[in-house]
Formats: C-alpha cells, sequence, structure tokens
C-alpha cells in the first residue's frame, strides 16, 4: 500500500501561482504514472496533468500552457505549478499514482486550491 501526501493548498488571487506537491510514503516499481485530478464543487472529478516515469505529460486543455507537472523517474514525487490562475481553477486537488501492476490509482486526500480576489 502506497500513502500520497499533498501540500500546497491555499487561497490565491487571480493571475497568481501556486505551487503542489505530492510525495508517495515508499517506492513501487510498478508505478509509471502520477499526476492530478481535480473536483470542483458540483461537477465530476477532472483530468488535470499527468506525468510518465519516461517524463511524457498530459494536460487538460483547459490548463495547457498556464499549468506545468514534473516529477521524479522514481515516481515517489510530483509537482503540479500553476500559474495565471483563474477562478475557474478553484477546486480540491486531487494526486493519484497508477499502479500497472495492479491496475488500480492510489489517491492522496485531497488539497483545496482556491482562486479569489
Amino acid at each position: 500500500q502506497v500513502q500520497l501526501v499533498e501540500s500546497g493548498e491555499g487561497l490565491v488571487q487571480p493571475g497568481g501561482s501556486l505551487r503542489l506537491s505530492c510525495a508517495a510514503s515508499r517506492n513501487i516499481f510498478s508505478i509509471y504514472v502520477m499526476g492530478w485530478y481535480r473536483q470542483a464543487p458540483g461537477k465530476t472529478r477532472e483530468l488535470v496533468a499527468s506525468v510518465t516515469s519516461t517524463g511524457s505529460t498530459n494536460y487538460a486543455d483547459s490548463v495547457k500552457g498556464r499549468f506545468s507537472i514534473s516529477g521524479d523517474n522514481a515516481m515517489t514525487t510530483v509537482y503540479l505549478q500553476m500559474n495565471s490562475l483563474k477562478p475557474e481553477d478553484t477546486a480540491v486537488y486531487y494526486c493519484y499514482a497508477f499502479d500497472g501492476k495492479a491496475s488500480s490509482n492510489y489517491w492522496g486526500q485531497g488539497t483545496q486550491v482556491t482562486v479569489a480576489s
């Protein structure tokens, strides 16, 4: 079992920046994708960004050019740098790690990001 611990939550003004971090409690060799989902009130959870152990990244169209994801090759830490934040980015952000061997995700507890003036 792996625990994911997130940090970096906060309140920021529109146009501001925030950096989220997620650390895994231990290394599992079969985890090869880590990333972030978010869920706003009354909306379904959506994928924000992901990164593979080989460095390939994927972004939701709504955050392309504003957010940047990075992680270590060992898939124990992942970061989400969020720039030019908008009120519609307000949501609870969840870190996840996909275990290819178990074909299942591990999830963090969620961290609140609020963009408001």
